[in-house]
């Protein structure tokens, strides 16, 4: 490969968003360890190159297929392990996210990721481009890592943090159902 063909392909959000996918271990080992400000600072950092990465992509319009598929990805592999890390008995947190709640937040991922795939095998090259309850998903369930981040640092055992929960639980079922819309509309 080139070198001006590297530089189409690792553009500035590129690079964020696969900063952002290093990040990923660094929190996992703060918490287990028990950095929980730390961990707050390195999560929230993450959290703000998911926004950068898409705003500098269109910004400069520099979209490309690269980061089409490291964005999601990074995202999803933030927000799984910080579900996974925050519902662990033993990291020793004031809040704790119930094990029910990321069952469902982690099956309705997968079920999408699943349903697109087989939409593509069966119908043919279908694009499903992110939905607003998508995105909207992602944002609450960042905040509510933040949130319960930021409430543990504290150890303190904390009520917005609940309502944070129940706040994604609904936004989940919203954009689950938004997505089975799109899917039966691409499938007609």
């Amino acid at each position: 490969m080139n070198p001006s063909a590297a530089s189409q392909l690792i553009t500035p959000a590129n690079q964020l968003t696969i900063l952002r996918m290093l990040l990923i271990p660094a929190f996992v080992i703060l918490l287990l360890y028990g950095y929980r400000g730390w961990a707050l600072v390195v999560f929230i950092t993450a959290g703000v190159t998911d926004v950068l990465d898409g705003l500098i992509a269109r910004l400069t319009g520099q979209k490309t297929t690269l980061g089409a598929w490291l964005d999601p990805m990074a995202d999803k592999l933030l927000l799984v392990t910080m579900f996974i890390m925050l519902t662990l008995p033993d990291i020793g947190s004031a809040n704790r996210l119930p094990l029910w709640f990321t069952i469902l937040v982690i099956s309705r991922d997968i079920a999408i990721v699943l349903t697109v795939a087989v939409v593509n095998l069966a119908i043919g090259s279908r694009t499903f481009p992110p939905s607003v309850f998508g995105k909207l998903a992602t944002a609450t369930y960042i905040l509510t890592g933040v949130v319960t981040l930021y409430f543990n640092y504290l150890e303190q055992a904390s009520a917005v943090v609940t309502g944070f929960i129940y706040a994604s639980l609904a936004i989940t079922f919203i954009s689950a159902f938004h997505y089975l819309v799109l899917v039966v509309r691409v499938s007609d």
